[in-house]
Protein backbone atom coordinates (compact mmCIF):
# COMPACT_ATOMS: atom_id res chain seq x y z
CA UNK A 1 0.00 0.00 0.00
CA UNK A 2 1.41 3.36 -1.44
CA UNK A 3 1.62 5.92 1.29
CA UNK A 4 0.33 9.21 1.09
CA UNK A 5 3.93 10.70 1.65
CA UNK A 6 5.26 8.67 -1.21
CA UNK A 7 2.33 10.33 -3.55
CA UNK A 8 3.56 13.44 -2.54
CA UNK A 9 7.48 12.83 -4.17
CA UNK A 10 6.04 11.61 -7.37
CA UNK A 11 5.77 15.06 -9.19
CA UNK A 12 8.79 16.06 -8.11
CA UNK A 13 10.76 13.21 -9.10
CA UNK A 14 9.07 13.01 -12.55
CA UNK A 15 10.31 16.49 -13.45
CA UNK A 16 13.91 15.88 -12.57
CA UNK A 17 13.71 12.85 -15.09
CA UNK A 18 12.66 14.90 -17.91
CA UNK A 19 15.30 17.50 -17.43
CA UNK A 20 17.70 14.89 -17.44
CA UNK A 21 16.76 13.42 -20.46
CA UNK A 22 16.10 17.07 -22.10
CA UNK A 23 19.86 17.75 -21.52
CA UNK A 24 21.21 14.49 -22.54
CA UNK A 25 19.11 14.48 -26.07
CA UNK A 26 20.81 18.55 -26.88
CA UNK A 27 24.13 16.98 -25.86
CA UNK A 28 23.99 14.07 -28.34
CA UNK A 29 25.08 16.32 -31.36
CA UNK A 30 26.90 19.23 -29.94
CA UNK A 31 31.06 19.32 -30.85
CA UNK A 32 33.05 18.18 -27.85
CA UNK A 33 34.43 21.34 -27.50
CA UNK A 34 31.25 23.01 -26.72
CA UNK A 35 29.64 21.34 -24.05
CA UNK A 36 28.98 22.66 -21.32
CA UNK A 37 29.76 25.81 -23.35
CA UNK A 38 33.57 25.76 -23.94
CA UNK A 39 35.13 26.31 -26.96
CA UNK A 40 38.56 25.78 -27.92
CA UNK A 41 40.56 29.53 -28.87
CA UNK A 42 41.99 29.61 -32.28
CA UNK A 43 46.01 28.44 -31.92
CA UNK A 44 48.53 31.73 -31.74
CA UNK A 45 51.18 31.20 -34.33
CA UNK A 46 54.23 33.27 -35.62
CA UNK A 47 54.14 33.82 -39.34
CA UNK A 48 56.68 34.64 -42.03
CA UNK A 49 55.65 36.27 -45.33
CA UNK A 50 58.28 34.76 -48.00
CA UNK A 51 59.52 36.07 -51.67
CA UNK A 52 61.94 34.32 -53.37
CA UNK A 53 65.95 35.10 -53.09
CA UNK A 54 69.39 34.33 -54.13
CA UNK A 55 71.02 31.68 -52.13
CA UNK A 56 74.39 30.62 -52.21
CA UNK A 57 75.21 27.49 -50.09
CA UNK A 58 78.54 27.51 -48.98
CA UNK A 59 80.50 23.84 -47.44
CA UNK A 60 83.28 23.92 -44.84
CA UNK A 61 85.79 21.18 -45.07
CA UNK A 62 89.27 20.66 -42.76
CA UNK A 63 92.18 21.77 -45.03
CA UNK A 64 96.11 21.98 -44.63
CA UNK A 65 98.48 24.70 -46.01
CA UNK A 66 101.39 24.08 -48.43
CA UNK A 67 104.13 26.12 -49.52
CA UNK A 68 103.17 27.44 -52.94
CA UNK A 69 106.91 26.47 -54.12
CA UNK A 70 109.51 24.90 -52.47
CA UNK A 71 113.15 24.79 -54.53
CA UNK A 72 116.22 22.63 -53.10
CA UNK A 73 119.20 25.50 -52.98
CA UNK A 74 122.42 23.42 -54.44
CA UNK A 75 125.67 24.33 -55.46
CA UNK A 76 126.71 24.11 -58.91
CA UNK A 77 130.34 24.16 -58.55
CA UNK A 78 132.81 22.38 -56.83
CA UNK A 79 134.80 24.40 -53.68
CA UNK A 80 134.99 25.57 -49.67
CA UNK A 81 131.91 27.00 -48.49
CA UNK A 82 133.64 30.34 -47.42
CA UNK A 83 130.25 32.46 -46.06
CA UNK A 84 127.13 32.13 -44.70
CA UNK A 85 124.96 35.09 -45.91
CA UNK A 86 121.54 34.85 -44.67
CA UNK A 87 119.83 34.26 -41.57
CA UNK A 88 118.23 30.36 -41.20
CA UNK A 89 113.97 30.61 -41.13
CA UNK A 90 114.24 34.36 -42.02
CA UNK A 91 112.20 35.52 -45.84
CA UNK A 92 115.11 36.30 -48.92
CA UNK A 93 114.61 37.85 -51.91
CA UNK A 94 114.44 36.28 -55.27
CA UNK A 95 118.37 36.42 -56.50
CA UNK A 96 120.01 37.34 -53.12
CA UNK A 97 123.06 36.00 -51.98
CA UNK A 98 123.17 33.17 -49.91
CA UNK A 99 126.38 31.49 -49.59
CA UNK A 100 129.40 32.29 -50.91
CA UNK A 101 132.07 29.55 -52.31
CA UNK A 102 135.88 29.85 -52.84
CA UNK A 103 136.29 32.53 -55.71
CA UNK A 104 139.67 32.15 -55.95
CA UNK A 105 140.27 28.60 -58.00
CA UNK A 106 137.38 29.78 -60.51
CA UNK A 107 139.10 33.58 -60.59
CA UNK A 108 142.13 31.79 -61.52
CA UNK A 109 140.68 29.80 -64.27
CA UNK A 110 138.79 33.08 -65.62
CA UNK A 111 142.32 34.68 -66.15
CA UNK A 112 143.59 31.74 -67.64
CA UNK A 113 141.17 31.50 -70.21
CA UNK A 114 141.11 35.04 -71.06
CA UNK A 115 144.43 34.73 -71.51
CA UNK A 116 143.74 32.02 -74.42
CA UNK A 117 141.55 33.82 -75.87
CA UNK A 118 144.07 36.87 -76.18
CA UNK A 119 146.15 34.17 -77.65
CA UNK A 120 143.62 33.38 -80.29
CA UNK A 121 142.78 36.60 -81.27
CA UNK A 122 146.56 37.11 -82.14
CA UNK A 123 146.74 34.31 -84.40
CA UNK A 124 143.48 34.96 -85.92
CA UNK A 125 145.05 38.82 -86.91
CA UNK A 126 148.10 36.82 -88.07
CA UNK A 127 146.49 34.60 -90.46
CA UNK A 128 144.21 37.43 -91.44
CA UNK A 129 147.17 39.93 -92.64
CA UNK A 130 148.83 36.13 -94.29
CA UNK A 131 145.84 36.01 -96.09
CA UNK A 132 145.51 39.36 -97.56
CA UNK A 133 149.50 39.37 -98.47
CA UNK A 134 148.83 35.49 -100.32
CA UNK A 135 145.85 36.80 -101.48
CA UNK A 136 147.60 39.81 -103.90
CA UNK A 137 150.02 37.91 -104.90
CA UNK A 138 148.28 34.98 -106.44
CA UNK A 139 146.41 38.07 -108.39
CA UNK A 140 149.43 39.02 -109.66
CA UNK A 141 150.73 34.94 -110.39
CA UNK A 142 153.67 35.13 -108.08
CA UNK A 143 151.91 32.09 -106.24
CA UNK A 144 150.01 29.17 -106.66
CA UNK A 145 146.72 28.40 -105.85
CA UNK A 146 147.63 25.72 -103.14
CA UNK A 147 149.82 28.39 -101.13
CA UNK A 148 146.04 30.92 -101.58
CA UNK A 149 144.23 27.86 -99.81
CA UNK A 150 146.96 27.26 -97.48
CA UNK A 151 146.11 31.30 -96.10
CA UNK A 152 142.66 30.63 -96.28
CA UNK A 153 142.87 27.38 -94.72
CA UNK A 154 144.95 28.89 -91.19
CA UNK A 155 142.61 32.23 -91.28
CA UNK A 156 139.48 29.98 -90.58
CA UNK A 157 141.37 27.69 -88.24
CA UNK A 158 142.55 30.65 -86.31
CA UNK A 159 139.22 31.84 -85.83
CA UNK A 160 137.72 28.59 -84.86
CA UNK A 161 140.30 28.23 -82.29
CA UNK A 162 139.05 32.10 -81.14
CA UNK A 163 135.55 30.67 -80.70
CA UNK A 164 136.27 27.58 -78.80
CA UNK A 165 138.91 30.42 -76.41
CA UNK A 166 135.37 32.47 -75.63
CA UNK A 167 133.69 29.56 -75.00
CA UNK A 168 136.28 28.65 -72.38
CA UNK A 169 136.12 32.25 -71.12
CA UNK A 170 132.50 32.26 -71.02
CA UNK A 171 132.51 28.75 -68.80
CA UNK A 172 134.88 30.30 -66.69
CA UNK A 173 133.14 33.29 -66.06
CA UNK A 174 130.09 31.23 -65.48
CA UNK A 175 131.82 29.05 -62.68
CA UNK A 176 132.62 32.23 -61.06
CA UNK A 177 129.68 33.40 -60.62
CA UNK A 178 128.38 30.03 -59.01
CA UNK A 179 130.44 30.88 -56.21
CA UNK A 180 127.94 33.09 -55.27
CA UNK A 181 124.70 31.11 -54.26
CA UNK A 182 121.68 32.91 -54.52
CA UNK A 183 118.08 32.43 -53.58
CA UNK A 184 116.36 31.24 -57.23
CA UNK A 185 112.82 32.53 -55.22
CA UNK A 186 111.37 34.49 -52.97
CA UNK A 187 110.74 32.82 -49.44
CA UNK A 188 111.53 31.58 -46.16
CA UNK A 189 114.33 29.69 -45.89
CA UNK A 190 115.31 26.86 -43.84
CA UNK A 191 118.13 25.32 -42.38
CA UNK A 192 121.62 24.96 -43.54
CA UNK A 193 122.32 21.36 -44.76
CA UNK A 194 126.62 22.31 -44.77
CA UNK A 195 128.15 24.83 -42.43
CA UNK A 196 130.61 27.53 -43.87
CA UNK A 197 134.62 25.45 -44.25
CA UNK A 198 133.08 22.13 -45.72
CA UNK A 199 134.35 21.23 -48.97
CA UNK A 200 131.22 20.50 -51.33
CA UNK A 201 130.63 19.10 -54.09
CA UNK A 202 129.02 19.99 -57.60
CA UNK A 203 124.76 19.43 -56.99
CA UNK A 204 125.12 19.24 -53.14
CA UNK A 205 122.24 20.68 -50.52
CA UNK A 206 122.75 23.75 -49.03
CA UNK A 207 119.59 24.66 -47.98
CA UNK A 208 115.55 25.19 -48.83
CA UNK A 209 113.66 27.45 -50.06
CA UNK A 210 109.49 27.73 -49.23
CA UNK A 211 107.34 30.19 -51.24
CA UNK A 212 104.60 31.49 -49.01
CA UNK A 213 103.65 34.18 -50.57
CA UNK A 214 100.85 32.71 -52.23
CA UNK A 215 100.47 29.46 -50.35
CA UNK A 216 98.09 26.41 -51.32
CA UNK A 217 95.69 24.82 -49.04
CA UNK A 218 94.74 21.49 -50.26
CA UNK A 219 91.63 19.99 -48.50
CA UNK A 220 89.69 16.67 -50.04
CA UNK A 221 86.01 17.01 -50.93
CA UNK A 222 82.94 14.50 -50.81
CA UNK A 223 82.42 12.83 -54.26
CA UNK A 224 79.05 14.31 -53.74
CA UNK A 225 79.52 17.88 -52.93
CA UNK A 226 82.31 18.13 -56.56
CA UNK A 227 79.73 16.53 -58.54
CA UNK A 228 77.22 19.57 -57.47
CA UNK A 229 79.78 21.78 -57.72
CA UNK A 230 81.07 20.66 -61.34
CA UNK A 231 77.54 21.30 -62.75
CA UNK A 232 77.78 24.94 -61.53
CA UNK A 233 77.45 27.13 -64.93
CA UNK A 234 78.81 30.43 -62.86
CA UNK A 235 81.79 31.09 -61.47
CA UNK A 236 81.92 28.94 -58.24
CA UNK A 237 85.59 29.56 -57.19
CA UNK A 238 85.33 31.82 -54.32
CA UNK A 239 86.98 30.17 -51.04
CA UNK A 240 87.80 31.97 -47.43
CA UNK A 241 90.35 30.48 -44.69
CA UNK A 242 88.56 30.03 -40.85
CA UNK A 243 91.93 29.61 -38.60
CA UNK A 244 92.56 28.31 -35.04
CA UNK A 245 89.43 30.54 -32.77
CA UNK A 246 87.11 30.14 -35.58
CA UNK A 247 88.79 33.87 -36.79
CA UNK A 248 88.18 34.18 -40.65
CA UNK A 249 91.06 35.42 -42.13
CA UNK A 250 91.41 38.63 -43.94
CA UNK A 251 92.21 37.97 -47.49
CA UNK A 252 89.96 35.58 -49.47
CA UNK A 253 91.10 33.18 -52.35
CA UNK A 254 90.06 30.88 -54.71
CA UNK A 255 89.98 27.23 -56.23
CA UNK A 256 92.39 26.83 -58.53
CA UNK A 257 92.68 22.65 -59.67
CA UNK A 258 90.11 19.79 -58.96
CA UNK A 259 91.35 16.90 -59.70
CA UNK A 260 89.49 14.74 -62.50
CA UNK A 261 89.47 11.41 -60.58
CA UNK A 262 87.88 10.16 -56.80
CA UNK A 263 89.59 8.40 -54.58
CA UNK A 264 88.55 4.62 -54.28
CA UNK A 265 89.65 4.41 -50.48
CA UNK A 266 88.28 7.66 -49.40
CA UNK A 267 84.96 8.74 -51.89
CA UNK A 268 86.62 11.85 -52.13
CA UNK A 269 88.16 14.66 -54.82
CA UNK A 270 91.42 16.37 -54.13
CA UNK A 271 90.73 20.11 -54.23
CA UNK A 272 93.48 22.98 -54.07
CA UNK A 273 93.00 25.99 -53.35
CA UNK A 274 95.56 29.43 -53.61
CA UNK A 275 95.68 32.52 -51.16
CA UNK A 276 97.46 35.72 -50.80
CA UNK A 277 99.71 35.51 -48.01
CA UNK A 278 101.34 39.44 -47.63
CA UNK A 279 102.18 39.25 -44.10
CA UNK A 280 103.62 35.33 -43.99
CA UNK A 281 99.99 34.71 -41.32
CA UNK A 282 99.96 31.27 -42.79
CA UNK A 283 102.71 28.76 -42.15
CA UNK A 284 102.78 25.71 -44.47
CA UNK A 285 101.29 22.61 -42.31
CA UNK A 286 99.06 24.60 -40.80
CA UNK A 287 95.50 22.76 -40.42
CA UNK A 288 92.74 25.25 -41.15
CA UNK A 289 89.33 25.24 -42.17
CA UNK A 290 87.95 25.98 -46.12
CA UNK A 291 84.78 27.52 -46.68
CA UNK A 292 84.30 27.01 -50.25
CA UNK A 293 80.88 28.07 -52.42
CA UNK A 294 79.27 24.81 -53.46
CA UNK A 295 76.41 26.06 -55.17
CA UNK A 296 74.44 29.07 -56.23
CA UNK A 297 70.70 28.81 -56.59
CA UNK A 298 68.39 31.62 -57.99
CA UNK A 299 64.42 32.18 -57.05
CA UNK A 300 64.30 29.92 -54.61
CA UNK A 301 62.86 30.79 -50.36
CA UNK A 302 64.36 30.27 -47.45
CA UNK A 303 62.37 29.55 -43.83
CA UNK A 304 63.46 28.50 -40.61
CA UNK A 305 64.90 25.04 -40.34
CA UNK A 306 61.31 24.32 -37.29
CA UNK A 307 58.97 25.02 -39.58
CA UNK A 308 59.07 22.48 -41.58
CA UNK A 309 57.45 19.21 -40.17
CA UNK A 310 56.97 15.12 -41.73
CA UNK A 311 53.99 13.62 -42.59
CA UNK A 312 52.71 10.68 -44.45
CA UNK A 313 53.45 12.07 -47.80
CA UNK A 314 57.25 13.97 -46.75
CA UNK A 315 58.14 17.23 -45.64
CA UNK A 316 55.31 20.02 -45.61
CA UNK A 317 54.72 23.15 -43.84
CA UNK A 318 51.86 25.19 -43.14
CA UNK A 319 50.54 27.98 -44.83
CA UNK A 320 47.80 30.77 -43.01
CA UNK A 321 45.25 31.85 -45.65
CA UNK A 322 43.52 34.66 -45.37
CA UNK A 323 40.46 33.56 -43.67
CA UNK A 324 43.37 32.75 -41.18
CA UNK A 325 42.97 29.21 -41.73
CA UNK A 326 46.38 26.69 -41.38
CA UNK A 327 46.72 24.99 -44.53
CA UNK A 328 49.13 22.11 -44.92
CA UNK A 329 51.75 22.27 -47.80
CA UNK A 330 54.19 19.45 -49.30
CA UNK A 331 57.09 20.91 -49.97
CA UNK A 332 60.83 20.14 -51.95
CA UNK A 333 63.39 20.79 -49.69
CA UNK A 334 66.99 22.23 -50.86
CA UNK A 335 70.17 21.92 -48.46
CA UNK A 336 70.42 23.89 -45.10
CA UNK A 337 72.24 27.42 -45.82
CA UNK A 338 73.16 30.06 -43.14
CA UNK A 339 69.85 31.78 -44.80
CA UNK A 340 67.75 28.97 -43.13
CA UNK A 341 66.26 25.65 -44.71
CA UNK A 342 65.99 26.30 -49.16
CA UNK A 343 62.49 25.47 -50.44
CA UNK A 344 62.84 24.66 -53.72
CA UNK A 345 58.98 24.13 -54.63
CA UNK A 346 55.67 24.77 -52.84
CA UNK A 347 55.67 27.77 -51.96
CA UNK A 348 54.40 31.02 -53.53
CA UNK A 349 55.48 34.26 -53.39
CA UNK A 350 53.91 36.10 -50.16
CA UNK A 351 52.51 32.83 -48.37
CA UNK A 352 52.53 33.12 -45.03
CA UNK A 353 54.55 30.33 -43.38
CA UNK A 354 53.76 29.52 -39.78
CA UNK A 355 57.24 29.45 -37.94
CA UNK A 356 55.95 28.83 -34.04
CA UNK A 357 52.97 27.14 -32.95
CA UNK A 358 52.83 24.35 -35.75
CA UNK A 359 53.66 21.36 -33.61
CA UNK A 360 49.73 20.71 -32.97
CA UNK A 361 48.23 22.34 -36.17
CA UNK A 362 45.58 20.33 -38.02
CA UNK A 363 44.91 21.29 -41.73
CA UNK A 364 42.13 24.11 -41.68
CA UNK A 365 42.37 24.78 -38.33
CA UNK A 366 41.77 28.02 -37.58
CA UNK A 367 44.67 30.68 -36.32
CA UNK A 368 45.50 33.91 -34.56
CA UNK A 369 48.82 35.38 -35.73
CA UNK A 370 50.37 37.07 -33.20
CA UNK A 371 53.38 37.84 -35.24
CA UNK A 372 54.05 38.36 -38.60
CA UNK A 373 57.10 38.97 -40.24
CA UNK A 374 58.54 40.07 -43.64
CA UNK A 375 61.51 39.06 -45.78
Amino acid sequence: MISLLSLRRLPRIAGSLLLFSLVGLAGCGQDPSQQGGFQMPPAQVSVLKVQPTDVGVYREYPARIHGSRQVQVRAQVSGILQEKRYQEGQVVASDEVLFLIDPEPFQIAQRRAEAERDAARADLAHAQREWERISRLFERNTVSERERDQARTQVDQARARLNMAEAVLDDARRNLGYTEVRSPIAGVTGMEDVSEGNLISTGGLLTTITQNDPVHVRFSMPENDALIRRGQTEDSSQAALILPGAHEYSHGGAIDFVASTIDPATGTVSVRAVFPNPDHQLLPGQFVRIRVLLQSLSGVFTIPEQAVSQSAQGPQVFVVNSENKAQARPVRLGPVTEQGQVILGGLEPGDRVVTNGHVSLRHQAPVNVAAEEMQ
